[in-house]
């Protein structure tokens, strides 16, 4: 995805991902500052909006929930997702 801050360690990648909780519907907005910027469903209590992002990103991907982790900002609207078994290349929202 153009402007998406990308990076490729071994066999997986990692970027950034600005979530807004509470939205109306789960979706992928786009790309805002060089991180993804995503709109979910789920309040961010007890994990709610982290599995719904997860869930999110798995469908897009194509790619198990398993596959994705999120290594910075659980508790926050900015974090870090890494999926692995995935290319830079092959990173297609």
């Amino acid at each position: 995805m153009s402007g998406l801050r990308i990076q490729q360690a071994d066999d997986s990648v990692t970027f950034e991902v600005r979530v807004a909780p509470r939205a109306s519907r789960n979706a992928i907005i786009g790309v805002h500052e060089g991180s993804l910027k995503v709109a979910l469903t789920a309040p961010p209590v007890d994990g709610a909006a982290n599995d719904a992002l997860r869930k999110l990103i798995a469908k897009a991907l194509g790619v198990p929930k398993s596959d994705i982790d999120i290594m910075r900002g659980e508790r926050g609207r900015n974090k870090v997702l890494r999926v692995r078994g995935m290319s830079r290349e092959a990173l297609r929202f």
